[in-house]
């Protein structure tokens, strides 16, 4: 009853509930407004319904709701270029004052404007504010906002949002000072997980620095006695480790179990939330029946992908089954230090040559005889000891530097929910 109260509210029906958040800054008090987003706006719209004509020499592009990513327009490679006469043509007088969001695909994402030459796709709505949009940036943003957005999508199989529900929401309107109050408080928090993701990408390039010149060994290691080590040995893959590949029980849907004491069972969809190419969770089990048809892989051991996100090794910190999308690497313990194995297995060095063994250049399933045929370094143990400690170390700094961004956000996120009503 709550949540369609405050459902029929934003759309603009008059209720009896109090307009005071959870939490607020102590110099202010008193009820707050509501207002429409069209009595904010001096206008709201979307972009072009149809295909415009593309010009790969301009320097407009062309967006949609894919590029808008966290609070900011991102142009790639891939983003498509448009003439200027169809830019001019479809002009939405974006300013300072303008936010953008998706109203497909991934819903409600939103992102200030600042002056990009873009020209807007359907998938893009807007909003020109009279005002500064720095209070409405936060408020749009806001989880009461966003699931009221879900709850007006329109549409069976592609779900929209329809710029009707953008005109007709009804925000939280306090006063002008307390808005800049908030919008600032707010802003300082984006500022710091900002500079935290800037300081994560720092360390990555790092580590992509560093790999480089290891694997080419422009940089090399000093034994405890401040000697060199002896020089790396380069053999076919073949010839240091086997491989193994996983099976799968069918029908597989026989063999899955909700029981919690069920055979854990490793897909390629476990490694979305792995940190640092380390297993440790399974959305699914099989029955012990199911494991006899499948193979078992140990804890300790390393997989890779040969599917989907190709290429790829984990180290597994669970045991389980794995299917045929899956390589379990074994008989490689008298030639490679596990933890360095595991890197150079992830590196740029490793997966350039899956590409280029690979028919046409493009990398759909590897095969065993792809892996088998590339070539692997392998330096003394001792040094591999060192450069997988180095490598680990930087990993760990990274780990650190994410847990501070999700905690952040994870903070943001309750602010949000309590400083708006």
């Amino acid at each position: 009853m709550t949540e369609q109260k405050n459902i029929t509210s934003l759309r603009g029906t008059k209720q009896s509930v109090s307009l005071i958040p959870k939490l607020r800054f102590k110099e202010f008090e008193g009820d707050w407004d509501k207002k429409k987003m069209i009595d904010l706006s001096e206008r709201i719209g979307d972009g072009l319904h149809g295909t415009p004509k593309y010009a790969d020499n301009s320097e407009i592009s062309f967006i949609n709701g894919n590029n808008l990513i966290d609070g900011k327009v991102f142009i790639t490679e891939k983003t498509k270029k448009v003439d200027k006469t169809i830019f001019l043509k479809n002009d939405k007088n974006l300013r300072t004052n303008t936010l953008l969001i998706s109203l497909n695909g991934t819903i409600g994402n939103i992102a200030r404007y600042n002056n990009e030459k873009v020209m807007l796709g359907k998938s893009v709505g807007y909003f020109n504010f009279k005002e500064n949009s720095n209070y409405y940036y936060h408020v749009l943003k806001s989880p009461k906002i966003q699931r009221f957005f879900i709850s007006e999508l329109t549409g069976s199989t592609i779900k929209n949002l329809s710029l009707k529900t953008l005109r007709e929401t009804n925000i939280p309107f306090p006063s002008v000072k307390e808005q800049q109050k908030i919008a600032s408080f707010l802003t300082s928090v984006d500022t710091q997980i900002q500079q935290l993701t800037t300081k994560k990408q720092l360390l990555e390039n790092y580590k992509k620095g560093v790999m480089q010149q290891l694997f080419s060994q422009q940089l090399r290691f000093k034994n405890d006695d401040g000697l060199d080590f002896p020089d790396w040995e380069e053999k076919k893959f073949s010839k240091f480790i086997k491989l193994y590949r996983g099976s799968s029980p069918r029908p597989i849907i026989r063999y899955t179990t909700s029981n919690e004491n069920g055979v854990n069972w490793i897909k390629i969809g476990d490694t979305k939330k792995s940190k640092n190419y380390r297993i440790n969770k399974v959305s699914e089990k099989i029955t012990e029946e199911g494991s006899l048809k499948s193979r078992f892989v140990k804890k300790g051991e390393i997989i890779l992908a040969n599917s989907m996100s190709f290429g790829k090794s984990y180290l597994l910190e669970i045991e389980g089954c794995i299917y045929d999308g899956w390589f379990v690497l074994r008989e490689y313990e008298d030639s490679f230090n596990k933890e360095f194995l595991l890197h150079i297995l992830n590196s740029h060095y490793l997966q350039k040559q899956y590409l280029r063994l690979s028919t046409g250049g493009v990398v759909q399933n590897i095969s065993s005889e792809i892996v088998y045929s590339t070539k692997l370094f392998r330096p003394s143990i001792k040094e591999q000891q060192k450069i997988a400690n180095y490598l680990s170390a930087i990993d760990t700094k990274i780990e650190n530097v994410q847990i501070q961004i999700e905690k952040t956000q994870a903070f943001k996120k309750g602010l949000l929910q309590q400083m708006f009503v």
